[in-house]
């Protein structure tokens, strides 16, 4: 193929994923369905809940694994086990709310979805860095805004649907829906040609080339390694514990001036889709910024701001102004997803991302436990403790130094 024609093969992928990538992104719309859920079978708050922190661990353990498997057995491989998966789980999810089982939810939703999920978010990031190294903050900021942005559609539409047709049969369609589209988009993924670079472009110096890129097995001994996997977890210990109890928070904010709980549910559900276009949103801008000055940068920003406002949201009781709030800390949180497989391939080289980026993605396992449990147990302090994490992120990142590049041999 001509590189006129690998060109517009890549933005096609970059299409595909990103469709993909909407449909994977509507799991963290699972606070719409968790009121319904604990209303129709008397599942506690804390049980309930760890239907999405199970599901978060497997998509990060499974996006690890995943990570390797696309390096081994190419992306479409990986990527349609992850679509069939994805979409049978979210069908299954409704069979486990008919028959009440929360046991069988863990199994739909968290373990077989979870694992799909992992499996099609790590295969689209791995396969367009490399296919962009001249636009990876871009092209990851894409990707994931859709993951972001998919939230949005299910917490607007969702709410209605659970309403007037009930949560099995939501879960249905959605799972139907997922099955189809992301199949469909699995089908185009294909790594470049050995060695394709796009017409005009020359690898930056500072930043690692495919022919001194770092395997996994020595990657995870440099510090480096370790900093960006805390700075990925903190980002995302907060923001995953803010989005996972978002739609019963603007609830709480609401319903001083919304009596009718139905009416109050879709205020709340509406809020969660505004601020999950800025989870979107967030992804492409801070991803795209940090092609201009820099990853490190970038989370310095991200870090400074989320503390302060972490600490000024437990006082506000405006509900524009909350919204105005969640909408930029999610903008954050999305932001740090976006930036990070830039960082890890700037920092490692784009030709073992697969594995070095996806096992990196443990630390949203980690942070899919730690930052939903926090702010389920400790409402009160949570938004506190959101920010004592952030703050930490920020001094991980302003120690951070870019690895060593080796030096070449002699001729």
């Amino acid at each position: 193929m001509s590189n006129e024609g690998l060109e517009k093969k890549r933005w096609w992928i970059a299409v595909a994923a990103i469709v993909m990538q909407l449909c994977l992104g509507s799991v963290y719309a699972w606070s719409v369905y968790k009121k319904p859920l604990i209303a129709a079978h008397g599942w506690g708050e804390t049980a309930t809940q760890a239907t999405f922190m199970f599901c978060m661990l497997c998509i990060s353990l499974a996006a690890a694994f995943g990570g390797s498997m696309v390096d081994k057995k190419g992306p479409k491989f990986v990527a349609t086990i992850g679509a069939v998966l994805f979409g049978i789980g979210t069908i299954l999810a409704g069979v486990a709310d008919q028959v009440g089982s929360i046991f069988f939810m863990y199994v739909a939703f968290g373990l077989i979805a979870g694992i799909g999920n992992g499996f099609g978010y790590i295969t689209p990031i791995a396969t367009l860095v490399r296919w962009f190294p001249d636009k990876r903050g871009l092209v990851t900021g894409l990707a994931v805004m859709g993951f972001g942005l998919g939230a949005f559609f299910v917490g607007k539409i969702a709410p209605a649907f659970i309403i007037s047709l009930g949560v099995a049969k939501t879960f249905y369609i959605f799972g139907g829906i997922f099955l189809v589209l992301c199949f469909g988009s699995a089908q185009l993924f294909k790594n470049p040609p050995s060695g394709w670079l796009p017409a005009g472009f020359t690898p930056s110096p500072k930043s690692a080339s495919a022919a001194d890129s770092l395997p996994f097995n020595e990657a995870v001994k440099t510090r480096q390694w370790w900093l960006l996997w805390g700075m990925l977890f903190l980002n995302v210990s907060a923001g995953l514990g803010l989005l996972s109890q978002l739609s019963p928070m603007a609830q709480d904010v609401l319903k001083t001036t919304i009596a009718d709980p139905a009416q109050l549910a879709l205020a709340g559900g509406t809020i969660l889709a505004i601020a999950s276009i800025f989870n979107g949103l967030g992804r492409l801008g801070w991803a795209s910024l940090s092609d201009k000055i820099g990853r490190k940068n970038v989370f310095i920003t991200m870090f400074v701001s989320q503390a302060i406002l972490y600490l000024l949201l437990p006082q506000v009781a405006n509900a524009t102004l909350f919204t105005i709030c969640a909408c930029y800390l999610l903008a954050c949180y999305g932001g740090g997803f976006a930036t990070m497989p830039a960082f890890a391939a700037d920092s490692f080289g784009p030709t073992y991302i697969g594995r070095v980026y996806g096992i990196m993605l443990t630390a949203w396992g980690a942070a899919g436990i730690a930052g939903p449990l926090v702010f389920a147990q400790l409402k009160g302090i949570s938004l506190y403790v959101a920010a004592g994490l952030v703050a930490v992120g920020l001094l991980l990142a302003l120690i951070f130094k870019r690895p060593e590049r080796k030096a070449p041999a002699a001729a």
